[in-house]
């Protein structure tokens, strides 16, 4: 199996889970505010990540050169792209978090254009327009009010933010376990984002965490979505060029929506299977190249 076909594999998973990430959250959020939810969710990952480097003896050296790519990572990434997509869906609708979030892959080919000069080839930019096309189409088009302004600057912040951080990653050598790399990256994140969640803490009602959906949502946030989706997402970007890897983000609207109509019972028409049938078109062209 060759490793680009492995790492769209590993981003397709990522993604996949990040979907499934947003039906977790709305269950949660209903009694933890979005900052100390984010804040769990990576101690929780720290320390699986942690875990896993001493049983399976991975090295723990970072060289100093290779520093700044590793903290850009935590802090644009994990800290204010994550930290956006939680408050701009917060101000406006899941559906406009989920639509402008997917405009992240179109972001991922421009920068990687910008900053590592990979070509832009005609099946990628028709890929990315048939994948687009297909996200509105899942997740609706129009009807937002003025109201969701503010919300929607901010998301458009989150994907900016978030396709810059998967550069940082490309910058980052190949003889890294990606493992080291995500956890000193999450550990960064925790550390800034700490001081700014203690007045949550402080009121959140210790019996929260003995119910089962809520102890649950945060393991499946920490362990699953962030620790293992970070480490795929991170894995697979090394093995394919930034604006190739990032038309497997739009699998995340994709299985969100899914499991939306699934487990929480919200209503999908025919453009949803419509606009299913374009993403998987349009990460096909990709796959084929």
């Amino acid at each position: 199996m060759s490793k680009k076909f492995l790492g769209g594999f590993y981003m397709a998973l990522a993604a996949s889970i990040w979907g499934g990430m947003y039906v977790v959250s709305k269950l949660v959020l209903t009694v933890v505010q979005p900052l100390l939810l984010v804040w769990l969710r990576y101690v929780v990952a720290l320390i699986v990540l942690a875990l896993i480097m001493i049983f399976t003896r991975q090295s723990w050296r970072v060289h100093g050169k290779d520093l700044p790519s590793i903290l850009a990572i935590g802090i644009v990434g994990y800290v204010i792209s994550i930290g956006a997509q939680f408050y701009g869906t917060k101000l406006s609708t899941a559906q406009m978090g989920a639509m402008i979030t997917s405009a992240t892959p179109a972001f991922m080919v421009v920068f990687g254009r910008i900053f590592l000069g990979e070509r832009i080839t005609l099946r990628r930019a028709v890929s990315a327009g048939l994948a687009t096309i297909g996200v509105l189409m899942v997740v609706g088009i129009g009807g937002f009010n003025h109201s969701y302004q503010l919300g929607g600057f901010i998301l458009v912040i989150a994907a900016l933010t978030w396709a810059l951080m998967s550069i940082f990653v490309k910058r980052v050598p190949r003889s890294y376990s990606q493992v080291t790399i995500t956890m000193y990256s999450v550990l960064t994140a925790t550390l800034v984002i700490t001081p700014f969640v203690y007045e949550q803490w402080i009121h959140l009602s210790p019996g929260v965490f003995f119910h089962p959906v809520i102890w649950g949502g945060v393991l499946y946030l920490g362990v699953v979505s962030t620790a293992g989706a970070f480490f795929l997402w991170n894995k697979g970007l090394q093995w394919l060029d930034a604006g190739t890897g990032g038309l497997y983000f739009f699998f995340q609207p994709l299985i969100g929506t899914w499991l939306g109509w699934l487990i929480l019972g919200e209503r999908v028409g025919f453009t949803f299977w419509l606009g299913a049938f374009l993403i998987l078109l349009g990460v096909s062209l990709v796959i084929k190249e």
